[in-house]
């Protein structure tokens, strides 16, 4: 194979029909969520359709719930397709079990025309073909010896109970070329391309043959997919060509590598588009997140919604290597979308989280949902996920609470125990006699205590927000007190103080 920068890419005369076409294999994982972005993207500059079909013609690797998980994934990333499961369409339908009449029909006419031909080896005689080949420093590729038996031989074969695949006819020489719009101009030697399988003994049709006949059935303009399917491009542009048929444009996309540049796997994370949702990310987030591993976008932005990605989204602009994850850079974009994003809405997706905690036994509304709305704003600038919000703020919901060891060694225990019960105890109240319980009252209050006792802020705010979260770090000090509110706040620090005297 060899390869040279490709050209520019456009919608040319055909309406631009894109599809993602997975296997019923699993879930939606993370380089296919990357894939149906790209394919959906394109669609949408240029005002096309994106399918959904799913390929599932391999009964024995297809799984209970996969189609299911799949649409699940796209619904959570909004990537809503035109045709496809649930939504039908003109050119349905779109489960490759349900199109059998469609291949049987392609596969007669290439018998019929000569470019294909019923081939009766067994496995177990190509398996031992290719065996011998490779004793033999003989590339395993397939002898043709099926090419040109005659009518007698075929009943002959079929007498003894043989059943025929169907192989297309592949030249032995010159090459089959393509230009790809990310990689350029793509040839493979004839020599290296197997005279292919295009219909099983068993009656089923291969990948590459139905992906064809689907692909023109459906009316593709551009395949747009992994490059690990660059090899099966000549395969399916010679069944193309011996059909008759246009082929559509090809692209193909970099694969999305681990950190070490290894295929990912769950030891590198989360790997399915359901596990980022669980762990708390948002799809705004995942979705920026994906279209730039491998998508260079004009400008120096590294935040864009998909309202902005729709004009400037160009294949060219795909790079050719592989694009390597980064999950703490996934993290940091989420934790701008958890900043920037209205609170209002981060608070309703966050309430799951929080349900899940134990923190809530239902979604609150009214006041309740308003004050759960100041929290989440005190807090997300420090955190990266919704997930991570119960855990960070459970002291909000729960006065019964441990308290960090390290920090009650240091201001509850030891030489600094009596200073810090005198000074919560006059914070103490003065929290209970402040009327207006305001940011502004009660920090107030507090910045003249320091000065009256003439000790430094720190004695005074650090021992605080232990006694009242267990913690040496959170929001703002004075956020804390005031979503407390003043009852609970002076519950809190006459807790601190009695566990501090009784040691």
């Amino acid at each position: 194979m060899t390869t040279d920068k490709g050209s520019t890419a456009g919608a040319g005369d055909r309406p631009v029909r894109v599809r993602y076409a997975p296997s019923p294999t699993g879930y939606l994982h993370i380089g296919g969520a990357r894939t149906a972005l790209f394919n959906w993207l394109f669609a949408r500059r240029f005002g096309g359709s994106f399918v959904l079909r799913i390929e599932d013609t391999d009964v024995s690797r297809g799984k209970e719930g996969s189609v299911e998980g799949m649409t699940r994934g796209f619904k959570w990333l909004g990537l809503d397709w035109d045709e496809g499961p649930e939504k039908g369409g003109p050119y349905g339908p779109y489960f490759q079990s349900q199109r059998g009449h469609l291949y049987k029909e392609a596969a007669l006419q290439l018998v019929e025309s000569g470019t294909a031909y019923y081939c009766y080896c067994t496995v177990e005689e190509l398996a031992e073909r290719r065996e011998a080949a490779r004793r033999e420093g003989r590339p395993p590729r397939y002898d043709g010896r099926c090419r040109h038996l005659s009518l007698e031989e075929q009943r002959r074969l079929e007498a003894e109970g043989r059943q025929p695949a169907i192989r297309l006819v592949v030249p032995d020489e010159g090459a089959t070329a393509y230009e790809d719009i990310i990689r350029g101009p793509v040839s493979f030697e004839n020599s290296t391309i197997d005279d292919l399988v295009l219909v099983r003994s068993d009656g089923m049709p291969t990948y590459n043959f139905a992906c064809v006949v689907d692909d023109h059935n459906m009316a593709i303009s551009h395949v747009i997919r992994a490059d690990e399917h660059i090899s099966n491009t000549p395969k399916q542009l010679r069944i193309y060509q011996a059909l008759g048929w246009e082929p559509p444009r090809f692209a193909h996309v970099p694969m999305i590598l681990a950190p070490d540049r290894s295929k990912m796997s769950k030891r590198h994370g989360a790997t399915s588009v359901e596990e980022y949702r669980d762990l708390g990310f948002l799809p705004e987030a995942v979705v920026n997140y994906l279209a730039f591993l491998g998508w260079t976008p004009e400008g120096e932005s590294e935040f864009l919604n998909v309202e902005q990605m729709f004009p400037q989204f160009a294949l060219e602009d795909v790079n050719r290597g592989a694009a390597i994850y980064d999950l703490a850079k996934m993290q940091w974009v989420n934790a701008h979308y958890l900043r920037s994003m209205d609170v209002r809405e981060i608070t309703r997706r966050a309430v799951p989280f929080y349900i899940k905690e134990g923190l809530l036994a239902e979604a609150p509304d009214g006041e309740a949902f308003d004050w759960l709305v100041k929290v989440v704003a005190a807090m997300r600038e420090r955190v990266k996920t919704l997930a991570e919000l119960p855990p960070a703020t459970s002291y909000f919901f729960a006065d019964q609470f441990d308290y960090e060891e390290k920090a009650w060694q240091k201001y509850f225990a030891g030489d600094r125990r009596d200073q810090t019960v005198k000074v919560l105890t006059q914070a103490r109240d003065l929290l209970a006699s402040i009327d207006d319980f305001t940011i502004e009252n009660t920090e107030a209050g507090y910045r003249k205590l320091v000065e009256d006792l003439g000790i430094s802020g720190g004695d005074l705010f650090h021992p605080t927000r232990v006694a009242l979260s267990g913690r040496t770090v959170g929001p703002g000090l004075f956020d804390v007190i005031t979503l407390l509110g003043r009852r609970r706040c002076v519950e809190r620090l006459d807790r601190a103080i009695r566990k501090a005297g009784a040691v």
